[in-house]
């Protein structure tokens, strides 16, 4: 797989930021989602704005501190 660099201004990385799920949530995966949004907004309003919510409930869950690990998550799936 072939990566490459791109140019944004400080502004515009702190937007992305925003996006943001978890804390090592990669510039790739946060482009990603944007791009997928945007393409379902087209196809799907009811759907692109049910994912919108369900990032932002994520994010609140991750402010709280609600969420489960990996490792946590595959332990209780008897995967580890």
């Amino acid at each position: 797989m072939n990566v490459t660099t791109i140019k944004v201004y400080d502004d515009t990385k702190k937007l992305l930021n925003l996006f943001r799920e978890y804390k090592n949530e990669s510039y790739d995966e946060i482009v990603r989602k944007l791009v997928y949004i945007a393409k379902m907004a087209g196809k799907d309003p009811k759907l692109s704005s049910k994912t919108i919510k369900d990032i932002e409930e994520a994010r609140e869950r991750m402010k709280t501190g609600k969420y489960y690990t990996e490792g946590q998550f595959a332990k209780m799936l008897g995967m580890e």
